[in-house]
């Protein structure tokens, strides 16, 4: 994801970053591109009038071997309950798929798939933002699942504490990556990031425990780490 690095080792990672996912850094701002609390327009998008998604390549690899594009007609609609199970416990999420039906339909298709598991979440900021990241199995943040898809913006985005929104490197460009808000930061974020969805108090409680514990000293990841084991769609 793109980093404002504060030492030689993260400004390296940051410039290897660029190409795929990105969220602010951990000083509420990005680097190579716009920063996440700019002023710039953001166009608001809404899924295709068909009803469908468009899930395009990217020409990059899949970070997992045998990863399926999702159906262009979504899968589920409403709520949906995903249950991610964890090393720091259950955190059990609600999906939005009637606000977001496209990126939700890509997190069932590829959770359903095994795409996540086993993988671990691999950024952290504590300053500015407060966001855990995570959907990437290289845990370097450069990995996909080899296709993007269009945001699904109102424009009024908030990301309050308890929101679950696609990571991106620019506009349209959505893969497998995601990030848990666990504060508000009014503002610190332009409404960019597609929320598709959010997870409960007893989530949110174990995801500042995480948080509390800082961010280690490569600044980027945490010092608790935080692995995805499964993620369970109750349809």
């Amino acid at each position: 994801m793109r980093l404002l690095a504060s030492t030689a080792a993260t400004a390296l990672l940051a410039l290897t970053l660029l190409g795929c996912a990105s969220t602010p850094s951990n000083s509420g701002s990005t680097s190579g591109g716009t920063d996440a609390s700019d002023s710039a327009t953001t166009s608001t998008t809404e899924p295709a009038a068909s009803g469908t998604c468009d899930y395009f390549a990217d020409g990059s690899a899949s970070a997992k071997d045998g990863t399926q594009v999702p159906p262009a007609e979504p899968a589920v609609t409403g709520e949906v309950t995903a249950t991610m199970k964890t090393s720091v416990g259950d955190l059990v999420l609600t999906l939005d798929a009637d606000a977001a039906p496209c990126a939700v339909n890509s997190f069932v298709s590829l959770a359903e798939q095994g795409y996540y598991d086993d993988t671990s979440c691999h950024r952290l900021t504590t300053q500015g933002i407060y966001i855990l990241q995570c959907g990437d199995p290289t845990a370097t943040g450069m990995g996909g699942p080899g296709y993007s898809f269009a945001d699904e913006l109102t424009g009024t985005e908030k990301y309050e504490a308890g929101t679950l929104a696609m990571a991106n490197a620019g506009p349209n460009t959505n893969g497998s990556q995601f990030f848990f808000v666990y504060e508000s930061a009014p503002g610190a974020l332009a409404p960019s990031y597609t929320s598709f969805g959010s997870f409960d108090e007893a989530s949110l409680a174990t995801l500042r425990d995480v948080a509390a514990t800082g961010v280690a000293a490569d600044g980027v990841t945490p010092v608790t780490a935080v692995d995805i084991e499964t993620i369970t769609i109750s349809r």
